[in-house]
C-alpha cells in the first residue's frame, strides 16, 4: 500500500480555523486549540442568533402594527382577524412598514378591517 502523506491537508484545516478565528483577542486567533473552541461557539451562537433575530423582529412589527392600530381605534388582534376575514393577504412586516411610512394607506387596511367584521 503506497505510503499518504497527509501535511498539506492539516496545515490548510488549521489555515482555515484560523481565519475564521481572526479578530479574536489574545490567543483565541493564534494558538488553534482555543480558536477551534472559539469558533466552534461562535458558529452555535451565530445559528443560534438568526433565529432569535427572526423573533424580535416579528415582536417589533406586532408592536408597530398595534400602536399604529390603536391610533385609528382598534386593537392589533381584532385588525389581524378583520383582515383575514376581509381576505386582505398581507404579512406583517409590510403592514408595520406601511404603518410607519403610509398612515392614510394603513387607515384603509383598518377600515377594511372594521367592515370585515361588522359583517
Amino acid at each position: 500500500m503506497p505510503r499518504v502523506k497527509r501535511g498539506v491537508n492539516a496545515i490548510k484545516k488549521r489555515r482555515t480555523i484560523l481565519k475564521l478565528a481572526k479578530g479574536y483577542r489574545e490567543v483565541r486567533h493564534k494558538h488553534i486549540k482555543a480558536a477551534r473552541e472559539a469558533v466552534i461557539h461562535s458558529m452555535t451562537y451565530s445559528h443560534r442568533d438568526r433565529i432569535v433575530n427572526k423573533r424580535n423582529f416579528r415582536k417589533l412589527w406586532i408592536i408597530r402594527i398595534n400602536a399604529a392600530a390603536r391610533i385609528n381605534g382598534m386593537t392589533y388582534s381584532t385588525l389581524i382577524s378583520g383582515l383575514k376575514a376581509a381576505g386582505a393577504v398581507i404579512d406583517r412586516k409590510v403592514l408595520a412598514e406601511i404603518a410607519v411610512s403610509d398612515p392614510k394607506a394603513f387607515a384603509k387596511y383598518v377600515e377594511l378591517a372594521k367592515n370585515a367584521v361588522k359583517a
